[in-house]
């Protein structure tokens, strides 16, 4: 799924339609995954990076999602760790997939923003990739959203989060 995203930006960079020294990545939910994963899974392809309610580490979440290892009688709980590929929640090839486990070799600046009432991803998420970045000694920022869920419901607090992730780009991949 990674690969899709990267391929994609090389594909526009030998159309002449982006500079590739000049891409920034920014994604919510799963989008917000992908742009940490294109950091620290992938690295050398973006200046810097914005994630809204990204997943950060596979293994917790699942845990979070389905807390019984060995009850798969839930559809959700079958759908993801399908979806994410793992044979349980403590499947070990899911480290080599997230962002929070490979934090040291994050390349660029990471804006992290989250909803402190978010439901769908737990805050603790974007909480472990913050603290990891901070122990690898990496740039990060964190924007947390005071009573918002995971739809940015609220207008006051949408406009935050846009205004946060453009100021951030804006200062990491400044216009020449």
């Amino acid at each position: 799924m990674q690969t899709d995203v990267s391929d994609g930006v090389a594909e526009l960079a030998r159309q002449g339609v982006i500079d590739p020294k000049r891409a920034c990545i920014v994604g919510a939910s799963y989008g917000g995954y992908v742009a940490l994963a294109g950091m620290t899974v992938q690295q050398g392809l973006y200046r810097c990076a914005v994630s809204y309610a990204g997943v950060s580490d596979l293994n917790d979440f699942l845990e979070w999602f389905s807390p019984s290892q060995d009850d798969d009688r839930d559809a959700g709980t079958r759908y993801l760790r399908k979806f994410i590929g793992a044979s349980g929640n403590d499947d070990p090839a899911l480290h080599a997939l997230s962002p929070s486990r490979l934090a040291a070799r994050a390349d660029a600046p990471v804006l992290l923003i989250h909803g402190a009432d978010d439901t769908t991803v737990p805050i603790a998420q974007s909480r472990k990739m913050e603290r990891e970045l901070r122990r690898a000694g990496k740039p990060v920022d964190f924007v947390l959203l005071k009573g918002e869920d995971h739809q940015l419901s609220r207008d006051a607090t949408r406009k935050a989060m846009l205004k946060a992730a453009m100021d951030f780009v804006e200062a990491h991949n400044p216009a020449d």
